[in-house]
């Protein structure tokens, strides 16, 4: 018998790999419930987007208050915030939460807002050697602003305080104090490695103690 014959008698093309079993098509990830809710926001269901809004209102609300320390300027923070997100519907990424790129909106926005007031530098002050920034070592009998934050007659002194904030601290410290994200998801949000907004952090709240005891001071 010819040896080509014995091709016919394969179970597999001759020139598939031996052990191999055909590739399945991969199925689509099925989108969260933020996602559908995206999806339909598409398509023009105001419905759906007035959902997203609510769902993330507050937080993105928040955040700007304590970045800003003004409540008409969070509002018109947290509006255009929104009013960026229903513009973009159509580039967002259904199978990943939108809650990071809302926070990356509104930072922005915030940081507009403090350009347009120009009263407080734009970048943080150069830390020294150790670590640690130049003249804001830590006084440990300062209230510290996890205290401030649960004591309602001094909210608004720590909202001002952080409002005085350069931007790069103000930030972080209200993702982690008003928005109550994680390390992870402001180094998500911030686009830095967790380490990095650990460390901001920790300079943030030493500046603050600073700030808050010369407003205590002069109270």
């Amino acid at each position: 018998m010819p040896a080509y014959a014995s091709l016919h008698t394969l179970s597999a093309p001759w020139f598939a790999p031996v052990n191999v079993r055909p590739s399945e098509p991969t199925r689509a990830a099925t989108p969260s419930l933020e996602g559908q809710q995206i999806l339909a926001a598409r398509r023009g269901d105001s419905a759906a987007f007035e959902a997203l809004v609510r769902r993330h209102q507050g937080p993105i609300y928040n955040f700007s208050l304590r970045m800003l320390g003004h409540a008409e300027d969070a509002k018109d923070v947290a509006q255009e915030t929104f009013v960026q997100l229903y513009s973009h519907l159509g580039q967002l990424d259904v199978n990943e939460p939108i809650s990071p790129w809302l926070f990356r909106v509104a930072r922005n926005r915030c940081i507009d807002v403090i350009r347009r007031r120009r009263t407080v530098p734009l970048t943080p002050p150069q830390p020294s050697n150790d670590n640690t920034p130049a003249g804001l070592e830590p006084i440990a009998e300062d209230p510290l602003p996890d205290e401030l934050a649960e004591r309602a007659d001094l909210r608004r002194l720590l909202a001002d305080a952080i409002a005085e904030l350069p931007p790069a601290y103000a930030e972080v410290v209200s993702l982690r104090y008003a928005a109550d994200r994680s390390f992870a998801e402001i180094a998500e949000i911030l686009e830095c490695d967790e380490g990095t907004a650990r460390v901001r952090f920790h300079r943030a709240k030493a500046l603050l103690r600073r700030n808050l005891r010369l407003s205590l001071d002069q109270s």
